[in-house]
Order: C-alpha cells, then sequence, then structure tokens
C-alpha cells in the first residue's frame, strides 16, 4: 500500500473486516514517505499484523509487482495460492479473497 495510492485508501475498509475476523495480513509500503505511511494508517487504522517498507520498489519488482494494491494470498507452506493486482471491492472481497483464503487454509473456515 501507499499512502499515495487513492485505490489503497478504497480497499482499506475491506482489509479492515478481514483483520477483525482474524485474518492475519501483513502490508508492505511502497515508494512512500515514512511518515506519511504512517499517517495513513494511524488516519484510516492499521489491519496489519506487521508492515514492512519498499522504499525503492526493488522488493515489488522481486515479487513482479503490477502496481499498487496488489494482494498476495499465501497459505501456510508459503505457496502463493492467488496474486490479485487491483484494489479489494468487497464483490471482490466475496468472490476471490475468502475463497482464496479458504483454499490457503486448507479448505477449511
Amino acid at each position: 500500500w501507499a499512502s499515495w495510492c487513492a485505490p489503497c485508501r478504497a480497499e482499506h475498509p475491506n482489509l479492515e473486516t478481514l483483520a477483525e475476523e482474524g485474518v492475519p495480513i501483513y502490508g508492505i509500503n511502497y515508494k512512500d514517505d515514512p511518515d506519511n505511511a504512517l499517517g495513513f494508517l494511524a488516519d484510516l487504522g492499521n489491519p496489519y499484523v506487521a508492515i514492512a517498507a519498499d522504499p525503492t520498489g526493488r522488493t515489488a519488482l522481486n515479487w513482479g509487482l503490477y502496481g499498487v494494491p496488489e494482494t498476495y494470498v499465501i497459505d501456510g507452506e508459503g505457496r502463493v495460492i492467488l496474486r490479485f493486482a487491483g484494489p479489494i471491492t468487497r464483490s471482490i472481497l466475496e468472490s476471490t479473497i475468502r475463497p482464496a483464503i479458504i483454499e490457503a487454509a486448507g479448505g477449511t473456515n
């Protein structure tokens, strides 16, 4: 996510919902000023278990990032179950993200 990213701001309530349900979310702040990034979380809430920063975009290159926001659902073995480019809307949350989370958890709710 990035503080300057309007789609990141739009998807944020859906990340908050997942976090409130106990889904662990890890965030990587992309090419952002650290104070702005922390201000974003202070204003909107922090759904992340942990955060990292990618100030140069190197991590994004390593992961083949298309742009922000981009979401990966990763299972307990470290396998990428889903890679989703774009903001998570309520519809995408229900039709795409939740099924991937269930798959990552071994098919249980």
